[in-house]
């Protein structure tokens, strides 16, 4: 009884003492038993808020997002590989599209596969899983490629402007400055010059700072292409502005010629079918008044009305311009295009570049990385919708390689001219029914006077 009497004191006196030292201390400093029991059972509360979030997070999303990715970089990096392999074979094929046009569309389609082989796979890697997975040294071999395949890509499309603007606006120096020997000389400089700003600063260290370097090395399961101020300015000048700006020039003048030309043309068709109305008038008045003598002047008259109207020179010219316009609309199809997908990604590079503390989420710069990729697909597609002449030879390319008992030749491309409907066609037809009727009238009436004469 004493002894339980002895403890309890002692546990009153022990509750006072803690009670009054505490309250000596701060405000600040107090803790009580009950902030304690608090912070426990906020620690408990948070811990079992992560397990049951943890567990509530459901798998099967995190699945589903990873293979619709897969499918559609997949797609895009099989269309972008076998629409470029498939402009490759049909020029090959077919012997009216081996022109000179032509020898930079068949090499930039090489470059815009080599982009989707070696710089799409890569990428789409690293956007399935979440991590680089191939080493220090293959992250520098993709940012070289990446780099080196989509200048070669956008070179080849200011050339091909290049090759246009002469073709077009300056149709006689065309023959004199794309020789052979000259579009061999730009191809070998879009393949080699891009090597400047891809290979040899990356592989030297020369592209990036001296902290992002020292990052990559601590962490080789990430692979951040992050370039300083002066390697930003110049790598975009050479593989976009520059070609940019010569490409918008040569179009905007092809544009004007185009324009020109086509007023011309459309001014001599009119010129042309008001002499011809004009002139069978006069022959329909004529025919009535003239004698046997009078029936040989009319032929004349329209024989001269039709050589003014359609010559073979005249009409193969025509027939030139018309493709020539055709391609020139395409190209700036593709110029357009290739403007759209590039110019968000290199504002980007740039900006960044400039401003390093400005925040860009990742998943806009692998939105931004792939809308510049896809250009690489649609330029096949481009090809396909807007050129004839590529239409029927991809077609025939496709017939012959899915159908294993295809043996028959690749198509003529020729003959599909003359299966288009021509309006000079039309005209030369009616001209030889007019004729063909004149002389069937005059001679009804030669014969006609012979016969009341005797």
């Amino acid at each position: 009884m004493r002894i339980g009497l002895m403890l309890s004191f002692l546990g009153i006196s022990m509750t006072m003492t803690t009670l009054t030292t505490a309250s000596d201390r701060p405000e600040g400093s107090l803790v009580g038993v009950t902030s304690v029991l608090d912070l426990a059972s906020g620690r408990n509360l948070s811990l079992s808020n992560n397990v049951h979030g943890e567990e509530s997070k459901d798998p099967w999303s995190d699945v589903s997002l990873t293979i619709l990715k897969g499918c559609i970089l997949g797609w895009i990096i099989v269309m972008a590989v076998f629409g470029n392999l498939l402009v490759m074979v049909s020029v090959m094929r077919h012997r009216k599209l081996r022109i000179i046009t032509n020898y930079f569309v068949v090499s930039l389609a090489l470059a815009d596969m080599l982009v989707a082989m070696f710089a799409m796979t890569f990428n789409a890697s690293v956007q399935i899983k979440g991590q680089w997975l191939f080493g220090y040294f293959m992250c520098d071999v993709w940012n070289s490629l990446d780099v080196y395949f989509s200048t070669s890509s956008i070179l080849h499309l200011m050339c091909i402007s290049v090759d246009r603007y002469y073709a077009i606006v300056k149709p006689l120096k065309y023959p004199i400055k794309m020789t052979k020997r000259v579009v061999a000389c730009m191809l070998l400089a879009c393949w080699v010059s891009p090597a400047i700003i891809s290979f040899v600063p990356i592989f030297n260290g020369w592209y990036t700072t001296a902290e992002d370097s020292v990052h990559r090395q601590d962490h080789p399961e990430l692979c951040l292409f992050r370039v300083n101020t002066g390697y930003a300015i110049v790598s975009s000048c050479i593989s976009f502005w520059i070609p940019c700006t010569i490409m918008m020039l040569t179009y905007y003048s092809i544009f004007k010629e185009a324009n020109r030309q086509e007023k011309q043309m459309h001014s001599r068709l009119g010129n042309a079918m008001l002499l011809s109305h004009r002139t069978s008038k006069d022959m329909n008045n004529l025919n009535g008044e003239l004698n046997s003598a009078g029936s040989s002047k009319t032929l004349t008259l329209n024989e001269i009305s039709t050589d003014q109207l359609h010559t073979p020179t005249k009409d193969k010219n025509i027939m030139k311009m018309k493709r020539e316009h055709k391609a020139a609309r395409t190209l700036g199809i593709i110029m357009g295009t290739f403007i759209l997908c590039w110019l968000p990604f290199f504002l980007w590079y740039v900006i960044t570049a400039l401003c390093r503390t400005c925040p860009c989420p990742d998943i806009v710069i692998a939105i931004l990385f792939w809308i510049g990729y896809t250009n690489s697909a649609l330029n096949p597609l481009i090809y396909a919708y807007f050129n004839r002449d590529f239409r029927e030879a991809f077609k025939n390319t496709l017939q012959c390689a899915f159908c294993s008992l295809c043996r028959r030749q690749p198509s003529d491309l020729e003959a599909l001219n003359f299966r288009r409907p021509s309006l000079r066609y039309d005209d030369r037809t009616k001209s030889i029914y007019t004729e063909t009727y004149i002389i069937k009238h005059n001679d009804r009436r030669r014969s006609s006077e012979f016969g009341s004469s005797l």
